[in-house]
């Protein structure tokens, strides 16, 4: 492989699971800078290919391109109309950005493993990763905006003094030796939402990450036997990993949406 330590397979997978970090110590306070580049660049590139497409769209027969934008737009507008039944006009929006991009992100684990590495090492950079949705940094950080969203629309729609009732007297009710319980309750439920959300979207992502790799490495193995087996399970793993990406993507948004709903519920 084209950046393949000469360690074996081990140190291969070892090297290519290794961030582009900001600092060369690492720790806390240390951005990936690859998750955050590739993540940006597809949100600007999908942004920017949805606001091509509306600039174009016509009333008459739709082309292919505006046909699969109404297609997709259709798909997740009923989505959310099926989960959220308030005013659509800032969730809808939400839940198409979060869908394409998660999706996009998702999708860059079907690249060569060793592309974009590849790439990067021309100009000096021994480490990248092109999965920022494989980065545990990354799916937290926009389950964290999830959780960020549900606690403004609870106190939007129930008011300071409604949300704050509701933490201390559902759902055992609102007798005072039953305030802390409640509210012991009701934190963990809303804690574990982006828990959920991040480690469910980095686990699928992270795991497939490792099966490229682990297929990549029978191509260097120095057999043709291994070499046809790596063909074989590169394709049959990348088609089945085409329903992966798809699938996690959509849970990310529907869940968003179910979260932001539940927030609206009035107990």
């Amino acid at each position: 492989m084209a950046s393949e330590p000469q360690g074996g397979l081990t140190e291969y997978i070892q090297h290519h699971l290794t961030f582009l970090q900001s600092s060369h110590e690492g720790g806390f306070w240390s951005f990936h800078l690859d998750s955050i580049t590739v993540s940006l660049v597809l949100g600007i590139l999908a942004c920017g290919w949805f606001w091509l497409k509306s600039r174009r769209a016509t009333a008459g027969v739709p082309g292919k391109g505006q046909a699969f934008v109404e297609l997709v737009l259709e798909f997740v507008d009923g989505q959310v109309k099926d989960v959220f039944h308030g005013d659509r006009r800032f969730l809808g929006p939400l839940a198409l950005t979060v869908f394409l991009w998660v999706f996009l992100m998702n999708a860059m684990d079907l690249l060569p493993v060793d592309l974009l590495p590849f790439i990067t090492e021309k100009f000096g950079i021994s480490h990248f990763r092109a999965v920022p949705t494989a980065d545990l940094s990354l799916t937290f950080a926009m389950s964290l905006t999830v959780l960020v969203l549900v606690i403004f629309y609870s106190f939007k729609a129930k008011g300071f003094g409604g949300f704050m009732h509701e933490l201390f007297t559902a759902p055992f009710g609102k007798h005072p030796l039953l305030w802390i319980p409640n509210f012991a309750l009701n934190m963990v439920e809303l804690l574990s939402k982006p828990v959920s959300l991040a480690m469910r979207l980095f686990g699928n992502m992270y795991a497939g990450e490792l099966v490229f790799m682990l297929i990549a490495g029978l191509f260097s193995a120095g057999s043709w036997v291994l070499f046809g087996m790596g063909v074989v399970g590169y394709t049959v793993w990348g088609l089945f990993h085409i329903l992966i990406i798809s699938i996690q993507a959509f849970i990310f948004m529907v869940l968003t949406v179910v979260y932001i709903s539940m927030a609206h519920d009035h107990h």
